[in-house]
């Protein structure tokens, strides 16, 4: 049994109880996998990390949801920044994770942070009737062609006609796994469609989004920062957004308002990285003691 500082985030907000929480675990990278998805199973959390030394990058951070190592996720790379900002572990303004995506160049701007995905992949298109069902929705209320992007993690990114769509879609589990296999989903992955329409949930934003996720995960994600990046080059690529920069909103109607500025590196025809950038609130801060296996 081993003793390690840890730090409750709630990435992508300002404030307590907004956007998406995660539990940054200091030091524990060397725990194995089933250490580490049991603990993002007692949180209830979607997603925590654990950090440790890197031999190529300022430090190394591993992200697990409750079933399994993911290589990247957005929402806990803020929340694991803004631990180590609010524990004095940050010289400068610049900071190199090691993850298993590559290395993520992180940019303190104010109270932002700042994260360049890596240069977005664009998969194969998606079946529009699978991606109909497997979100509960009438084709007709899907907007041009759902495609698999990554920009460290694959989504199907799935542009919605409007806010009555979005808040209408629910998960069909079947249809579902029939999306991922379509997409080349491994089996564990299950490729949830992220959600997007070009409308703001406040005056404020551009884009408002959902993702419904599939089981041992919570129900609904509050805010995916993976997802967004890989939004935003769907949309750059598709000539659906005009602005180099502009602001997503995630998880209102949870009540757990999000927010993040969306910047493209490169042209949208070449983009070579997308910037994500928001902030975090330390809520909670302790010690949690963790087995060395199970």
């Amino acid at each position: 049994m081993s003793r390690f500082d840890f730090d409750w985030v709630d990435a992508f907000a300002d404030k307590a109880f907004g956007g998406n929480g995660c539990a940054v675990v200091h030091g524990g990278a060397g725990l194995p996998e089933a250490v580490c998805t049991a603990y993002v199973r007692e949180t209830s959390l979607v997603e925590c990390t654990f950090t440790g030394p890197s031999d190529v990058a300022d430090i190394r951070v591993r992200y697990f949801l409750a079933s399994r190592e993911i290589p990247f996720a957005g929402h806990p790379t803020i929340a694991t920044v803004a631990a180590m900002r609010d524990r004095g572990l940050i010289r400068g303004d610049h900071l190199v994770l090691e993850t298993g995506a590559g290395l993520v160049q992180i940019k303190l701007v104010g109270d932002l942070i700042e994260m360049t995905q890596v240069a977005p992949e664009f998969g194969p298109d998606a079946d529009l009737a699978l991606v109909a069902a497997a979100v509960s929705l009438p084709v007709d209320a899907i907007v041009g062609q759902p495609q698999k992007v990554s920009t460290g993690l694959p989504f199907c990114i799935t542009v919605l006609k409007d806010h009555a769509a979005l808040a209408a879609a629910q998960l069909d589990l079947g249809a579902l796994e029939r999306l991922g296999q379509s997409l080349g989903a491994d089996g564990i992955d299950m490729m949830e469609p992220f959600l997007v329409t070009l409308q703001g949930a406040t005056a404020l934003g551009d884009t408002y989004s959902r993702l419904l996720m599939a089981p041992p995960s919570p129900p609904e994600d509050p805010f995916t920062g993976s997802a967004t990046g890989a939004m935003a080059a769907y949309l750059w690529r598709h000539g659906l957004m005009d602005k180099d920069t502009f602001t997503a909103e995630q998880g209102h109607g949870l009540g757990r308002p999000g927010q993040a500025r969306v910047t493209r590196v490169g042209t949208a025809n070449a983009m070579t990285g997308i910037r994500v950038a928001g902030k975090g609130f330390i809520l909670m801060r302790g010690t949690v003691d963790l087995p060395d296996y199970l």
